[in-house]
């Protein structure tokens, strides 16, 4: 299994995405249930004298788990609005959006067809 990180890490890009999403909806994410209950799960299963805390580790994977999601989600609608939101596009825009250029049509200086 890969290294999850710290927790105070996964905590922040999880108020950090929170954030987005109620910057959307147009009100303070603090007041919303999620914040809430972010809190709260953080604060109960902060590090112990235990050695190994078992409710702690799997919070943590959870909220790893949840945060990549919520940033795939992100990332993956704003390249939904950013490619697919356009409707027909002519050759030239398409090859520009993969960073292509169409070759020059012949008929410049010097050329002659017959």
């Amino acid at each position: 299994m890969a290294a999850l990180g710290s927790p105070l890490r996964t905590l922040r890009g999880l108020l950090r995405e929170l954030r987005y999403v109620s910057a959307q909806a147009g009100r303070p994410y603090r007041d919303t249930a999620a914040y809430r209950h972010l809190r709260e799960a953080f604060r109960a299963h902060r590090v112990t004298s235990e050695k190994l805390c078992r409710a702690q580790h799997e919070l943590h994977f959870q909220a790893a788990t949840y945060l990549c999601l919520l940033r795939s989600v992100r990332e993956h609608l704003a390249l939904h609005q950013e490619y697919h939101a356009k409707g027909e596009r002519s050759t030239e825009e398409a090859a520009g959006l993969v960073g292509l250029k169409l070759p020059q049509q012949p008929g410049g200086k010097g050329w002659d067809p017959w």
